[in-house]
């Protein structure tokens, strides 16, 4: 067989060709341009020479700050294929985060979303590496040393010849979410980025493939967009980019104009969609697919789009280190319709490409769905370290420790009971805060419930209960706790509770436990506390 590299260009190649008259839609809020693969290939390589004029070579960063759009995707494509890095900047952080970043990846040009310009100005003293600014819209001449995307694009010839590549030299790059401490940076090669293209067209995967629109609703800066770039380009699937319009009515907007069959979002975003649903006319007939990940998804959303609205919505785990595709909720071959739901609720069953198991202290635990442990993980696309970063407590001899504690059952079904940071444990048993959560936003008048442990005299830890009611609606904390009593043990059943307007959330969309734990500890949260049984 021949030694034939997996790299992006040869990616590139495949969807500029084949797949030449694929389409990209980019939503405006007013309008919605279109392109070609074979035009954005010819964009992407009128890019590439733009880049390489202004001294971009092999090995250099240079980030990506935008929204998801048809630019932001030529540069996916430009950034990677010319040996270059592309760095997606995560737009959500906190400016000391984000200067941090981008010094820490020596970042030496940006490409910004001229509505983000703002946001990148406040940081752009503190930034050592960066040479140039590249604005996407209109340059107001805000940031030092800025050109014009459109200019420096129409101004190159489409005749740049990407260069040979190793197929495990760096492509791009991402830095997690930092929940705690600083960011850590993961660089995904070109062979694990193919990889996982190809694993996302695989039938039991996403079974993406020609006839597919992707409404790609995860942010470009977060794990890749989940793949979803890659994969789309790969077998000719249809893309549709809805920019910084990612409210419920935009996208219930775009669902019936562009008619997605393969929708993926967090459960926060597709809560607000189902809510605007219970009070709007919605078309999400045209939907095969929905996958949500980035945190649990409670049961009783799953259950109203598969019921209320008819669509499947399946759970899926990963994390920035993992590319992120990881474990996927299909159900398994000759599962009754009544069970169906439960697998889909379930974190995942392990993918094909990737090795998972549980570790409690040194000992590999059975898959018996009982046994508990940290939830480790090794692969194609999982990585084996952190850009500039030791960080070696995370790896266990080869295997990346997510730091997720769960179980895993004799079909290879993954269920992460919680975050080894978040998990509770009271009288020397764990406490789930992520089910609790998941049966908490089971209870019609509940939005978000987020559950942290707080010290306890006599128990060590108890949970705390911070709640997000439907607007217009009241229900007592003990409601709440007899509502929990017919699905959880008694012992789990918080006495402490706090009803606020909004759980806080990461720059990814995840509930930010760390925030609510500071907020409680300075006595920013006063609770309610019911009487234990």
């Amino acid at each position: 067989m021949q030694d034939f590299p997996l790299t992006l260009p040869f990616l590139f190649r495949h969807g500029a060709t084949i797949h030449r008259d694929s389409q990209v839609a980019t939503y405006l809020g007013d309008l919605t341009e279109r392109a070609s693969f074979g035009e954005i290939a010819l964009r992407a390589q009128r890019l590439a020479r733009a880049l390489e004029r202004l001294g971009i070579g092999r090995g250099d960063r240079v980030g990506t700050f935008c929204w998801n759009h048809q630019q932001n995707l030529e540069a996916y494509l430009a950034i990677p294929c010319m040996g270059a890095v592309n760095h997606t900047l995560n737009i959500r952080l906190f400016a000391d985060q984000l200067a941090y970043i981008i010094n820490h990846a020596s970042d030496r040009i940006i490409l910004v979303d001229a509505s983000l310009v703002p946001a990148l100005a406040k940081v752009v003293p503190q930034l050592k590496t960066v040479e140039r600014y590249i604005v996407v819209g209109h340059n107001d001449g805000t940031l030092p040393n800025s050109l014009d995307y459109e200019e420096i694009v129409a101004a190159e010839e489409p005749d740049f010849v990407w260069p040979d590549i190793d197929e495990r030299s760096a492509a791009s790059m991402c830095y997690t979410s930092g929940t705690t401490g600083n960011p850590k940076g993961v660089v995904y090669t070109h062979r694990s980025n193919y990889l996982h293209a190809l694993a996302e067209c695989a039938a039991d995967s996403l079974a993406l493939s020609q006839h597919d629109r992707v409404l790609m609703v995860p942010p470009m800066f977060h794990a890749n967009a989940w793949g979803l770039p890659y994969a789309a380009w790969l077998c000719g699937a249809d893309l549709t980019m809805p920019g910084r319009f990612l409210q419920a009515e935009p996208l219930c907007r775009l669902i019936a104009t562009e008619r997605p069959t393969f929708l993926c979002s967090v459960p926060t975003v597709l809560a607000e969609l189902a809510r605007y649903a219970e009070t709007h006319a919605v078309d999400l007939s045209s939907l095969r697919l929905v996958m949500s990940g980035g945190a649990a998804v409670p049961r009783a959303l799953i259950e109203k789009f598969e019921r209320g609205f008819g669509v499947p919505l399946i759970q899926g785990w990963g994390m920035t280190e993992t590319s992120p595709l990881a474990a996927l909720a299909h159900h398994p071959r000759g599962t009754p319709p009544g069970r169906v739901l439960d697998y889909h609720a379930k974190t995942g069953r392990i993918t094909a490409g990737v090795e998972v198991r549980i570790v409690n202290g040194s000992t590999v635990q059975p898959w018996d769905g009982q046994a508990v442990g940290e939830i480790q993980i090794r692969g194609p696309w999982i990585t084996a370290s952190y850009f500039g970063d030791d960080s070696g407590d995370r790896f266990d001899h080869g295997w990346l420790c997510t730091g997720d504690v769960g179980t895993i059952d004799p079909l290879g079904f993954v269920q992460i009971s919680d975050r080894a940071k978040d998990v509770i444990k009271s009288g020397g048993e764990w406490i789930s805060s992520v089910e609790l959560e998941g049966h908490l936003m089971a209870h019609p008048d509940v939005i978000e419930a987020g559950v942290i442990g707080v010290p306890d005299d006599r128990w060590d830890e108890r949970p705390l209960a911070c709640v997000v009611l439907r607007k217009g609606t009241q229900v007592s904390p003990q409601a709440l706790r007899e509502f929990l009593a017919e699905r959880v043990a008694k012992w789990w059943l918080p006495e402490r509770w706090v009803f606020v307007e909004e759980i806080p959330k990461t720059s990814v969309g995840k509930f930010d436990k760390k925030v609510l734990r500071a907020r409680y500890k300075a006595g920013e949260i006063g609770e309610f506390k019911l009487a234990r049984d």
